[in-house]
């Protein structure tokens, strides 16, 4: 390994500088520009596109969101790049003066919580919290893993951007008080991912879903379980916030973990029926799409669907054994 490394950097120092200079260069800020919604009082919300992480919008498409508190700003999912930290840094400073004092990570997928690194960088002494799974992870290889994703993805538009992930552990049930602000957090073992939270926000009555729900979005479940995400969704639903922020797509209320629930409810039902006819995946995948009618616009369900068929399938038959 230390062979490699020394003739990896014999190769650099023989590039030209211009070359050098554009391999460190910092990636541009974000071009487009995002308004941060008010939701309550102390409570506002970043809603990113729920397109895909690309050149057009240099990676950001999460809902970045910062909660104002006695002691300062909490902020959660910063977003996908130290450009998208920024960016959400700039729209606190329209809003308030205070120092942002933590962050929560809802879950290890990178376009939610890279972006710490530019509210550490802004705040050295900011508090990161999030699952011990995540971490674990993170230590792992996942946080460089998602790093070379987004600068893929975009084409080198999140350049500069570093693991910065949470360092402080948090877990089903914990409940953080942050000047006057109460933040309880919820965990189910295994959902969209192994790593996720659910934080309450309890004062200001609004729920973080993370990626257990999103809106107009059909994303992903590679790393989870569909028993598991219903698991968490009808938890979601139980505590009966007034405010519902998914991890992608609009905020709205209680409907918007309903409405997901009944997506990956309808899908593991369907696939768990089909296969006990004796159908293959692929014979099922139609079946599944003609009961699927009011998410077929959803950003990504045409490429999607047969992933979360194949899935579904998977936990069935692993069910089955």
């Amino acid at each position: 390994m230390l062979k490699q490394l020394v003739i990896l950097f014999s190769m650099l120092t023989f590039l030209p500088q211009s070359v050098m200079a554009e391999v460190s260069k910092k990636g541009p800020p974000l071009a487009s520009k995002y308004t941060a919604d008010r939701i309550t009082d102390a409570v506002y919300v970043i809603h990113g596109p729920v397109a895909d992480p690309g050149v057009e919008n240099q990676g950001f498409m999460n809902n970045p969101a910062f909660v104002l508190t006695d002691a300062g700003v909490v902020v959660i999912d910063p977003g996908s790049s130290v450009q998208s930290g920024e960016m959400v840094i700039e729209k606190i400073r329209e809003v308030t003066d205070q120092p942002v004092v933590a962050t929560f990570s809802s879950h290890i997928h990178g376009d939610h919580w890279l972006g710490n690194q530019a509210v550490r960088e802004a705040w050295p002494d900011a508090k990161l919290y999030g699952h011990p799974n995540l971490i674990t992870l993170v230590d792992a290889g996942e946080g460089q893993a998602w790093i070379d994703l987004m600068l893929r993805l975009t084409e080198g538009a999140t350049r500069g951007t570093t693991v910065v992930a949470a360092d402080i552990p948090i877990n089903d049930g914990d409940s953080i008080s942050i000047g006057g602000k109460t933040f309880a957090i919820h965990h189910i073992a295994r959902a969209h991912t192994t790593s996720d939270i659910m934080v309450h926000v309890v004062e200001e009555d609004v729920l973080f879903l993370g990626d257990n729900a999103m809106n107009a979005r059909l994303g992903r479940i590679d790393d989870g379980s569909f028993k598991g995400l219903m698991i968490a969704l009808n938890k979601a639903i139980e505590i009966n916030s007034k405010h519902y922020v998914p991890g992608h797509g609009h905020t709205g209320g209680k409907e918007v973990a309903e409405n997901f629930l009944l997506l990956v409810s309808t899908i593991f039902e369907a696939v768990k029926k089909e296969y006990e006819n004796d159908l293959a995946d692929y014979e099922i995948k139609p079946i599944v799409v003609k009961q699927l009618g009011q998410w077929k616009d959803w950003q990504g369900f045409e490429h999607g669907i047969g992933k979360f068929v194949s899935l579904a399938y998977l936990e069935v038959e692993e069910d089955a054994f």
